[in-house]
């Protein structure tokens, strides 16, 4: 192991990092760069602790972390499901809270039940493919879609949709349900696989000292 490596978080922007952030300060660890709303900073240094820090969008965190470009991320379930890519996944950091549904208008409930093929319009296209075929065994034409979902059966491109469900008042506003659930989601802690192997130690110390938080 090399003391003087380096270990790269990759976080997720938005409310997940600044989340992320206030419960690493509560094990100690802290990066004061990174409290600059002015910066034109890419990557965040500790360099007391030898971390850096450096923010990604959602769907590419897993990606860094596979490529060991970061050692750990901090991203939603429904990323790593929908990317699928090569890591570990240590720890549920339990914000964040959601689910993953089909949605839709009341009527489509019997389509469900019917096993009908249907169109389902989602942003998660494998998620919606590995549920409908390989849990449900139903045979669908998936629609992807990088807006607004729920427009999907309101405009009648789509039967259902599969999304991210917090409250349902977007649903509930627009006349559609929670027909069925897939999945809970909230944010996770993944690690590249090599980097477990090689800092094992620094790793699995970060993991408890959460763990005792959480």
């Amino acid at each position: 192991m090399n003391e003087d490596r380096y270990l790269t978080f990759a976080l997720g922007k938005g409310r997940l990092a600044k989340k992320t952030l206030e419960l690493l300060e509560e094990i100690g660890i802290t990066c004061e760069e990174m409290k600059d709303k002015d910066s034109r900073k890419l990557i965040f240094v500790n360099e007391e602790l030898k971390l850096k820090f450096f923010l990604a969008k959602g769907p590419d965190v897993p990606t860094y972390v596979e490529y060991g470009a970061a050692d750990i991320g901090v991203v939603g379930k429904d990323t790593i499901l929908e990317e699928n890519r090569r890591v570990y996944e240590v720890l549920d950091l339990g914000f964040g809270k959601c689910r993953m549904c089909v949605c839709g208008p009341e009527s489509a409930r019997e389509l469900l039940k019917n096993h009908e093929r249907i169109r389902v319009a989602t942003k998660y296209p494998n998620i919606a493919q590995n549920y409908f075929y390989n849990v449900k065994h139903q045979t669908v034409d998936l629609i992807k879609l990088n807006g607004s979902v729920e427009l999907g059966p309101l405009v009648s491109l789509s039967d259902v949709i599969v999304d991210i469900v917090e409250t349902g008042s977007t649903l509930k506003e627009n006349g559609l349900n929670v027909l069925e659930e897939i999945c809970p989601l909230s944010a996770r802690m993944i690690v590249n696989q090599v980097s477990m192997q090689m800092e094992t130690k620094r790793i699995r110390d970060l993991i408890m000292a959460l763990k005792e938080k959480l």
